[in-house]
């Protein structure tokens, strides 16, 4: 009987050489030396904005108090006693409106007593005791720009200052995106200055971060690919997922279908690159009372379900014969008394 055993464990061997001999086991090459200092690795440092840089925003949005007429505003200017000097005007994109006797006036970034001033200054040369007032008709300058992935990117004009909800609202609705899409965070560009505003903050109540924006400010929503998890290994539907808000361990291992039949419970592994950390988890203990393993997933973390061993001998020996399955793990390695 000792001689049956040896003799099935000579044919497991043998079987696994032809396999090898074949092509049809896996062939890996060798990574080759230096190979890490061809590639480089995005910079994702800066996800979010201090709270000091925020305060700072909402303090710089304050500081306008009074509008300032600009580029394509209508403007209806009234000349007490001097109807063939009033009327509507648009500012040019020079920043210029054309009076009759004077000519071109320069008004941007005037207040409209401001302006008022300027027009009575330019006419009183050749006008006695007159009296001018100015007010906008149409604020077609007050526009903040939204772009990225939103139903409605573009211009969006407003008669009185927004904040950050309200332009999202007028840009397609909540949740904004398409279906595939998950929205987390949000820049807002003015100048030179960039604020990164946590989204998923923002929408579950903390309304600190519905900061004000102002003429000309640009609002822009990232792509979803920037918000992706990774389901890898022996699981039903390995692939690429999108993040959502307060997404766990096992939310992410659900959406790629649970583990297969050949998948490890005991040694599964949560990695997350960005800490160089890798956290092995143990499904069963996952599933106890009151367990504290199933961890938030953040963006670029990576679950990695590897095959059991006997999965992969069983994945060997069905590769040389289809009938494998006739033959246990066991009966290939029992030694018979």
């Amino acid at each position: 009987m000792m001689i049956l055993a040896i003799n099935r464990t000579a044919i497991l061997c043998c079987c696994l050489v032809l396999l090898s001999a074949c092509g049809a086991w896996e062939s890996v090459p060798d990574a080759s030396r230096g190979a890490a200092k061809a590639f480089s690795v995005p910079d994702r440092s800066t996800r979010y904005s201090e709270t000091s840089a925020i305060e700072a925003f909402k303090t710089d949005t304050k500081s306008v108090t009074d509008y300032l007429l600009y580029d394509g505003d209508d403007i209806n200017i009234e000349v007490i006693g001097r109807p063939e000097l009033s009327g509507l005007q648009r500012i040019g994109p020079d920043g210029q409106i054309t009076l009759s006797v004077v000519g071109s006036v320069s008004v941007r970034n005037m207040t409209r007593e401001q302006a008022a001033t300027t027009i009575n200054n330019a006419l009183s040369p050749y006008y006695l005791n007159i009296y001018t007032t100015v007010r906008v008709e149409h604020y077609n300058s007050n526009r903040v720009v939204i772009i990225g992935r939103v139903e409605h990117p573009g211009e969006l004009l407003f008669n009185t200052p927004p904040n950050l909800l309200d332009i999202l609202a007028q840009a397609g609705g909540m949740p904004l995106l398409r279906k595939e899409q998950v929205l987390t965070r949000c820049a807002i560009i003015r100048k030179e200055k960039i604020l990164w505003i946590d989204l998923t903050r923002l929408l579950t109540g903390d309304i600190s971060l519905n900061v004000p924006l102002q003429r000309n400010d640009v609002v822009y929503i990232p792509d979803a690919t920037d918000t992706s998890v990774f389901v890898l290994g022996a699981v039903n539907a390995p692939g690429v997922f999108r993040l959502t808000p307060q997404m766990s361990f096992m939310d992410a291992l659900g959406q790629a279908g649970g583990m297969t039949k050949d998948g490890n419970t005991h040694d599964i592994h949560l990695i997350r690159p960005s800490a160089n950390a890798n956290m092995q988890i143990d499904l069963s203990d996952l599933l106890k009372p009151h367990g504290q393993l199933n961890v938030a997933i953040n963006e670029g973390d990576i679950i990695y379900v590897p095959k059991h061993n006997v999965s992969k001998i069983g994945y060997i020996v069905q590769q040389i014969n289809p009938f494998s399955t006739l033959f246990t793990i066991s009966q290939l390695g029992a030694v018979i008394p």
